[in-house]
């Protein structure tokens, strides 16, 4: 099968196709064929190299993939089958088969149930089912928003940002504040129903501040750096700042003083959270198809691009113009 590798570290043209061979469905798991995979950004942090989260070379591409079952492994669970649409987060996403863990699997409804048919456009908003939506949605759980809050979401107009900016329309706040580092996309967020901040102006955080003066009940912090620290200053008592990424190879550091306010510092895993709660994992995955099928969350694509062209896709991650998520078709 075609897969995508990188055998040494760079830019997007590090990428290529190889022929390897089509995984075995190890137990536990079940082997797809791809109809379409989701990117993330955090897969050209990996492809640059020099981070923290540095793997073994020939490296992969992680991502969200839907296509059908084609192979099941040993023990998979109950009402698993070959033929079955589904969507599942894998490490070596960017290729024509993925074999991937059935535990946490997002099953695709049947588009006479939902509409418009099972075409490109609905499998690419798909990809969100396992891994993206339910991390908005749970990062909006862990807040712990109290009615009439205030939430500040960084990166409001990547993948997991302008879904979180929808969700927490469901909440009862007062008022949503997305950042961004682009017009175009800030034109974006506030298309969403939130406030609007660039972060690429040094004053960023007092633009928050005359939006929101008594501070934010809620963080949601995928940047690191300084941006972390700063997004913890506005923070206000009894808040919550949730980490869950550090785009900017920046993990951040929190002295306890900043703490003292009675702020909480959270971080956010899809993979912690499975592993804690594996129950409340797959129900967050079946909260996100619920809403979706009711046109309550729609993920936005700002393009889809064939397999082949991953370097394409790859270079609108690094130029940070997409909106929404970016999608291969293999």
């Amino acid at each position: 099968m075609r897969a995508v590798r990188f055998h040494r570290h760079g830019g997007p043209d590090v990428l290529q196709l190889d022929e390897v061979d089509v995984p075995e469905p190890g137990a536990g798991q079940v082997l797809i064929e791809a109809e379409a995979i989701g990117a993330n950004a955090i897969d050209t942090v990996l492809r640059r190299g020099g981070s923290a989260w540095d793997r073994p070379l020939p490296g992969t591409l992680t991502g969200e993939v839907v296509g059908r079952i084609a192979a099941l492994g040993p023990d998979t669970p109950p009402g698993v089958a070959v033929g079955q649409r589904v969507a599942a987060l894998a490490e070596d996403a960017f290729a024509e088969y993925a074999a991937v863990d059935a535990a946490f699997l997002a099953p695709i409804p049947d588009s006479a149930a939902w509409g418009t048919g099972a075409d490109s456009a609905n499998l690419a908003e798909a990809t969100m089912l396992p891994m993206t939506g339910p991390l908005a949605f749970r990062l909006l759980e862990t807040a712990n928003l109290p009615a009439g809050g205030t939430v500040l979401i960084h990166s409001a107009a990547g993948t997991v940002g302008h879904l979180a900016v929808q969700l927490a329309r469901g909440y009862d706040l007062k008022t949503i504040i997305g950042t961004a580092s682009s017009p175009a996309r800030l034109d974006f967020i506030r298309s969403l129903g939130a406030e609007a901040v660039n972060l690429t102006d040094p004053d960023w955080p007092d633009q928050v501040r005359a939006i929101a003066p008594e501070g934010v009940d809620a963080v949601l912090d995928s940047v690191g750096g300084a941006v972390f620290d700063q997004g913890l200053e506005l923070v206000k008592p009894l808040g919550t700042m949730l980490t869950y990424g550090a785009i900017s190879t920046e993990l951040p550091t929190i002295p306890a003083a900043a703490l003292f306010g009675f702020k909480t510092v959270t971080g956010v895993s899809m993979m912690g959270w499975r592993g804690a709660r594996p129950d409340t994992a797959r129900a967050d995955i079946a909260e996100v198809t619920r809403r979706w099928q009711t046109g309550d969350l729609r993920p936005v694509v700002h393009a889809t691009h064939p397999l082949a062209d991953v370097t394409k896709l790859h270079e609108a991650l690094d130029a940070r113009t997409a909106h929404g998520r970016l999608v291969a078709i293999p």
